[in-house]
C-alpha cells in the first residue's frame, strides 16, 4: 500500500503544481506574458543570428501562445487531479484494477512532459533560440519541471501487485 500511496501523493503534487502554474499565469498575466513575448519575438538574442527570421512579432500570436500554454496547464492539472481520484479510489483493489486506474494519471503526465519538454525545451528552447537569452532562458524552470514529471510517469507506469504482494 506505501507504493500505492506514495503514487497517489506524487500525482496530487504535480497536479497542484501544474493548477498554481496554471493560476499564477492568469492571476499575473503581464509578468509572464513577457516572457512568451520576448522568447517568440527573439528580441534579446545574440545580435548576429541567423535565425532570427524565426521571430514572431505580431501580438496576438503571442497571446494565442500564451493561451495555448495556460490552456496545457489547466488540462495537466484536470488530468493529474482526475487521475490522482482514479488512483484513491482504486487503491485497494487488485493490481490489474489499480493498474486500469493510472490512465488519466499518466495522460496528465504526459501532457505535461509534452508542455514542460516539447513546448519549452525544444519549441522555446531551440526553435525560438531562447537558450540565447541572458534574461528570458527558461530552460533551467522546464528541465526541473519535465524532469519531476518524467520521473513520476516512470514510477507510475511501474505495474501494481495485488495488495499485500508489494
Amino acid at each position: 500500500m506505501t507504493t500505492r500511496y506514495a503514487k497517489i501523493a506524487m500525482t496530487l503534487a504535480l497536479a497542484a503544481f501544474a493548477f498554481l502554474a496554471m493560476l499564477n499565469n492568469l492571476t499575473d498575466y503581464g509578468s509572464n506574458f513577457a516572457f512568451v513575448r520576448h522568447v517568440l519575438s527573439m528580441d534579446t538574442l545574440f545580435a548576429d543570428n541567423s535565425e532570427l527570421h524565426r521571430a514572431i512579432h505580431t501580438p496576438w500570436l503571442w497571446h494565442a501562445a500564451y493561451a495555448l500554454i495556460i490552456a496545457t496547464e489547466a488540462l495537466t492539472a484536470a488530468l493529474l487531479g482526475w487521475g490522482a481520484l482514479m488512483l484513491w479510489r482504486a487503491r485497494h483493489s487488485h493490481g490489474s484494477g489499480f493498474n486500469r486506474a493510472k490512465k488519466y494519471a499518466l495522460a496528465g503526465l504526459t501532457v505535461g512532459f509534452m508542455l514542460w519538454f516539447f513546448g519549452f525545451m525544444v519549441i522555446g528552447a531551440e526553435w525560438f533560440m531562447m537558450w540565447q537569452s541572458p534574461t528570458w532562458n527558461g530552460q533551467n524552470a522546464a528541465f526541473r519541471f519535465y524532469m519531476a514529471i518524467l520521473g513520476v510517469l516512470i514510477f507510475l507506469n511501474q505495474p501494481d501487485g495485488d495488495v499485500g504482494q508489494g
